[in-house]
């Protein structure tokens, strides 16, 4: 008995024992270099390149330039491409190492939505020539409203007849008294052809019209129902004229140019026209007396450091701010919120629009670090370099007009901040002013406008005041922007 339970176990232990391959058949490391991905061992898919979102408001982009060429070998932080946004051209970087094997999206396509394939990417060593291109998926149609089924299978109701412009291939023009009996008198005149000057359909071409469709109507003759032809009967081909627009109506093929917009240029147009609105803007200008700040900066030059009016501008306006934080705020849905950080967006005029790079924490910044940044942020808007992170946010912005000539402005709030300060040109005052024993005289002053366009849900007319007068004081004090 103990011999065969003995027996049994030995048998046992053999077939739950594992079993050990032949040295040949077990494969070398180099052979598992790809193991872990199943994908790239069997050669199936490789890694997709989609369109990323490189700022918050971003809905496609446009593919300005590829850095790299198919077939090339790239390394996580390598330049990829050169992607337009809504805002700037941003520079697109690979997180994967590996061989660029296909571009999907070439140079210069213009509007590429979010989460499109633009590439595809495989390891290093894989023959890219090779890459198994993935079907094109169809982008998601826009979702229809309730009402859209029932339009797409109920007959449309008959359109009222009124003057058609486009009913032919050539263009008909009309004089205001021949357009009023058509519309009155429901008349198609593509079947007339018109005998004034130019190509022009007169009032006699339409009382013409009108006495034949009477003429017609008349007791003991049979009317016939008019039938509208989409082409004039008349063969004699009209002289070539010029297109002219109606007022009250879209204008005509060939009076205008269509410019395409940009992305940038798009989000500025959304962007302002939300900001006009929605924003109750309230406007308040104040005069200031730079003379203490041209004196300064005439100091500052002989030791050749180098700063404009607009640095001590930034520099006063962050001041003012930490000094009165209700007013470097933004709006919410929630409602106002106070922000712990003063963050300037400097407005820069560049060729796409107008850009506002932001000095941030300008508060704690000297004159000339506050001067070192705003070139070099300027620089980048103009080359549309700027990085999401450079351009986004900020609590308060500045518009200076200055250098174009321009005396005073009222500047569009820029959506959530809560005011942007608008810079005129500088200018030279006479102003009565008095010596120390009261005697009065004439005297030239160095004057610049500025105006605050604020929000009124958060700055009312009284704080809006009290900032403009912490900030003449302030600028015309500039020994006291060093305090802070």
């Amino acid at each position: 008995m103990a011999a065969s339970l003995l027996g049994s176990l030995r048998v046992l232990r053999a077939a739950l024992s594992p079993r050990k391959l032949p040295l040949a058949t077990v494969p070398r490391l180099s052979r598992c270099r790809y193991l872990s991905t199943s994908q790239r061992l069997l050669g199936v898919a490789p890694l997709k390149l989609l369109m990323p979102a490189l700022s918050p408001t971003m809905e496609k982009g446009n593919i300005v330039k590829w850095l790299k060429k198919e077939g090339e070998i790239i390394n996580v932080g390598d330049a990829l491409c050169e992607i337009e946004t809504d805002k700037a051209v941003v520079t697109l970087d690979s997180s994967d190492d590996g061989v660029l094997a296909k571009i999907m999206v070439e140079e210069g396509a213009k509007d590429v939505i979010l989460g499109s394939l633009i590439a595809l990417i495989v390891a290093e060593g894989e023959d890219w020539k090779q890459v198994e291109i993935p079907a094109q998926t169809a982008a998601p149609s826009p979702p229809q409203t309730l009402s859209a089924p029932m339009q797409a299978t109920a007959p449309q109701a008959p359109v009222p007849s009124k003057v058609q412009h486009a009913t032919s291939k050539r263009e008909i023009r009309f004089s205001p008294a021949a357009r009023q009996i058509l519309e009155t008198h429901a008349l198609d005149p593509s079947s007339t052809a018109p005998t004034g000057p130019r190509g022009i359909f007169t009032k006699e071409d339409a009382l013409n019209m009108l006495k034949q469709k009477d003429d017609k109507t008349l007791p003991g003759t049979t009317a016939s129902a008019p039938v509208k032809s989409t082409q004039a009967t008349s063969s004699t081909p009209r002289p070539s004229i010029p297109p002219v627009s109606i007022p009250g109506q879209p204008f005509a093929p060939g009076t205008f140019t269509e410019i395409p917009a940009s992305n940038i240029r798009q989000v500025i147009a959304r962007r302002l026209t939300e900001s006009k609105n929605t924003i109750p803007h309230s406007y308040a200008s104040i005069d200031c007396n730079i003379e203490e700040v041209l004196k300064m900066r005439k100091q500052l030059a002989k030791d050749d450091i180098r700063i404009s009016v607009n640095d001590f501008i930034i520099k006063a306006v962050a001041v003012t701010l930490k000094q009165m934080p209700d007013v470097n705020c933004t709006w919410s849905s929630e409602g106002p919120h106070q922000l712990n950080s003063i963050d300037i967006a400097v407005a820069v005029a560049t060729e796409r629009g107008l850009m506002t790079p932001i000095v941030r924490d300008a508060a704690a910044k000297g004159i000339e670090e506050i001067s070192i940044m705003v070139k070099a942020l300027a620089k980048k808007a103009k080359a549309g370099k700027l990085l999401p992170e450079e351009y986004q946010g900020g609590s308060f912005s500045v518009s200076n007009l200055g250098m174009f000539g321009i005396s005073g402005f009222s500047a569009v709030i820029n959506p959530p901040q809560a005011c942007i300060l608008a810079i005129g040109q500088s200018r030279q005052d006479l102003t009565v002013s008095e010596d120390d024993k009261g005697n009065p005289s004439l005297c030239q002053k160095d004057m610049v406008t500025v105006t605050l366009s604020s929000d009124g849900r958060m700055v009312d007319d009284e704080l809006a005041s009290q900032f403009l007068e912490n900030f003449r004081l302030n600028l015309e004090n500039p020994k006291r922007l060093a305090l802070f």
